[in-house]
């Protein structure tokens, strides 16, 4: 039985078309796509990793590590838009490379994936968090400290219970409503523009100076704790200078995860091969600007070295004594937060759901609830795995867990443009990726280095996942793969059971 046995275009596009239980419904226009992608895009990144990466990694500089990220990401969006366009179905990279690479890389690079989405709703659980508790400080309520998340406690109480209650929605409500999606991205977006707007007042440009902080070496980390890249060349990695920047845009990538989302509602999309191009390079393009904006008003408002970790943008306006915009800021972060980690529970079930539908994971996990319209088995799985996880883990091991996961994808959708451009130069392409093979040469080649700067431990633990993946993989799904069911091999022929 081969490892590399591919699914057919034409057959992957007739099973999206199908009909039934496995069938999802087309409604979503450009301007949906793009408002999904700018919802769960714009988040995490502004509202919680801009203090943390600021005061610990590039100073004012960390808008220059948001642009980079960006530039890595268009080179990914541009792949991602072309792959999606060309196999309109959900499961994003997942699906792509079933066509592409075959079967057992698509089985990889669809578990990466499913870090990437468990661990992303987790983290923004975790930062939604921190933004409740600063709101409910506003007004002199406060959490035990054993259930905030903090350093000496239990648990994250807050974050674990958002998760469930997100997961119940999602198990009740059926397909998330276009109309709440636009009404919570609505906020979100008056929310940042508020920081920028409000926060122009504020700015103490001496909090500039210097703009690029002189680069210090941190203490040589050893063991698991150590960047691979040390490791690999014996430097000391410093913070600060350009250096710091590199390593901060690859602690921020986190905060662009979102246009890869937009893919995995293909399936969902009236016209997905002229729509998702523009979903996905819109959505990117808009929170970029945003991002930088932000950027550069915080850390005008309030020097690096003072930002908040876990609330930066509404303890900044505290400290300039204007804590009615902090609790509006909290509010707003609350809600769009909520939004962020509800869109990647939603598109971790689409690919959880094109999994199970290839037979590589159990078929209970693509089936429809009859009464509710959803996949409950698959969301009560994916609750009680998700909430666990924001209850015990720290938000920046959860960070770089979820950012090796997506760097990991980006890349094999890379390599994948790469393949089919060269397998199948004829293959119908609404959107074709530029300059082709510098741009995803470039995608490919920036996420490795991205994936070097993420500490050791990350490494292991990815690697620590892919093997339970493989595990499962060889003993379930390349039996129970309806590739197999269809094209059965020799050894089968000659009589070996396939249950």
């Amino acid at each position: 039985m081969s490892l590399l046995r591919k699914k057919p275009l034409e057959r992957a596009v007739k099973e999206a078309r199908g009909e039934g239980e496995q069938r999802l419904r087309r409604d979503l226009s450009a301007l949906d796509l793009t408002v999904l992608g700018v919802g769960v895009i714009l988040g995490t990144g502004i509202f919680v990793l801009t203090g943390t990466v600021a005061r610990n990694m590039a100073g004012p500089a960390v808008a220059l590590s948001f642009v980079v990220a960006a530039a890595v990401c268009a080179c990914a969006a541009l792949c991602y838009a072309e792959f999606a366009s060309s196999v309109p179905v959900a499961g994003s990279a997942y699906s792509y490379s079933y066509t592409a690479l075959g079967e057992l890389p698509a089985w990889i690079i669809g578990w990466a994936l499913s870090l990437e989405l468990t661990l992303a709703t987790a983290v923004v659980a975790v930062g939604w968090s921190g933004y409740l508790q600063s709101m409910l400080n506003s007004v002199g309520l406060h959490l035990p400290a054993a259930l905030s998340g903090g350093d000496d406690a239990v648990l994250n109480l807050p974050a674990a219970l958002l998760v469930l209650v997100l997961g119940a929605v999602l198990v009740v409500g059926g397909k998330l409503s276009k109309g709440v999606t636009n009404v919570l991205v609505g906020i979100k977006f008056a929310i940042v523009l508020l920081v920028i707007v409000a926060g122009l007042f504020f700015i103490d440009t001496d909090n500039y100076h210097p703009f690029v902080p002189e680069a210090q070496h941190t203490a040589k980390v050893s063991g698991l704790q150590a960047p691979v890249l040390q490791l690999l060349t014996g430097i000391t990695p410093t913070a600060f200078g350009v250096a710091g920047i590199l390593s901060a845009a690859a602690m921020v990538f986190f905060a662009y995860i979102g246009f890869d989302m937009v893919a995995t509602s293909a399936e969902e999309t009236r016209r997905p091969q002229r729509d998702l191009p523009i979903g996905i390079i819109a959505s990117l393009v808009v929170v970029t600007v945003l991002y930088v904006a932000v950027c550069l008003v915080v850390t005008g408002m309030q020097h690096y070295s003072e930002l908040s970790v876990k609330a930066p943008l509404a303890d900044a306006f505290t400290a300039k004594g204007h804590p009615f915009f902090a609790t509006v800021i909290s509010l707003g972060a609350v809600v769009g937060l909520a939004a962020v980690s509800l869109i990647c529970f939603r598109s971790q079930s689409r690919v959880i759901f094109a999994m199970a539908r290839d037979g590589l994971l159990p078929k209970a996990l693509c089936k429809v609830d009859p009464k509710h319209g959803t996949p409950k088995i698959n969301l009560v799985v994916l609750s009680v795995i998700m909430a666990a996880l924001a209850a015990f883990m720290k938000f920046d091991v959860l960070a770089e867990m979820v950012n090796i996961g997506t760097l990991f994808a980006f890349a094999a959708v890379s390599a994948s443009v790469l393949i089919l451009r060269r397998t199948a130069p004829d293959l119908p392409r609404a959107f074709r990726t530029p300059w082709v093979p510098f741009i995803p040469l470039v995608s490919l080649l920036c996420c490795l280095y991205l994936m070097l700067n993420l500490q050791l431990i990350t490494w292991v633990g990815f690697l620590v996942w892919l093997a339970v993946g493989l595990a499962l993989y060889f003993g379930y799904g390349r039996r129970h793969s309806r590739l197999a069911e269809r094209a059965p091999d020799a050894a089968e022929q000659a009589g070996a059971t396939v249950s």
